[in-house]
């Protein structure tokens, strides 16, 4: 192999790297979509912008428990593990063997814990983990489009293991989670983020 014949294949094998790389974490998720579609909410992550609004509320320096439902591909597991605490945990729970496989592989941090399940089983799930009560709960979980009645268990169950002052964290495309998270939580705060794909609705609803 010549010089010229040695250069164009290391150029090639960097550019199918960079496309690996990229289309990678994407795949998984849309795979993900495609299997389980009214699990997931979106066919793409959600944006920076909406990590970065979705997180701002958090008292990092009060959160020992911080719980997210449908974590997908880890989207705001890598934000919330910079911010959290060196002896805090974020649980994660998802339906999809897929996402928690590559969230298993892809987050090696000791605080990450990864469980295949139902945010339904939240309670089991966290004192099985040596947890009486969360901090705070994300969820990107799509409520409008859940099965039967899991929308309002997974709303019920989020209250009732939420520590005092905790908050439920809520982003989706439409309303529709206000109306499972109001019979639950007396103050709920709302938000809006544009640059994303589509435009989000964001909720924190706070336990008394």
């Amino acid at each position: 192999m010549t010089s010229s014949d040695l250069a164009e294949h290391s150029l090639g094998h960097r550019i199918k790297s960079r496309i690996t790389r990229f289309f990678g974490p994407w795949g998984v998720f849309f795979k993900g979509f495609v299997k389980h579609p009214v699990m997931v909410g979106s066919i793409i992550p959600s944006s920076r912008y909406t990590v970065k609004k979705m997180l701002a509320p958090v008292d990092w320096g009060n959160t020992n428990l911080f719980v997210e439902y449908g974590p997908g591909i880890g989207t705001f597991c890598g934000p919330v593990l910079e911010r959290m605490k060196g002896d805090a945990t974020l649980l994660v729970i998802d339906t999809n063997e897929d996402f928690i496989e590559y969230l298993r592989k892809t987050f090696t941090d000791s605080r990450f814990k990864a469980v295949h399940g139902s945010a339904a089983d939240v309670e089991d799930i966290i004192r099985e983990h040596g947890f009486e009560h969360a901090d705070y709960v994300l969820s990107g979980l799509p409520f409008s489009t859940l099965p039967g009645d899991l929308g309002p268990q997974i709303a019920q169950k989020t209250a009732d293991v939420l520590r005092p002052g905790g908050a439920f964290l809520v982003y989706q495309f439409t309303a529709a989670a206000r109306d499972f998270m109001t019979p639950h939580f007396r103050k709920i705060d709302s938000g809006y983020e544009f640059w994303n794909i589509l435009p989000c609705k964001l909720f924190w609803g706070w336990k008394e």
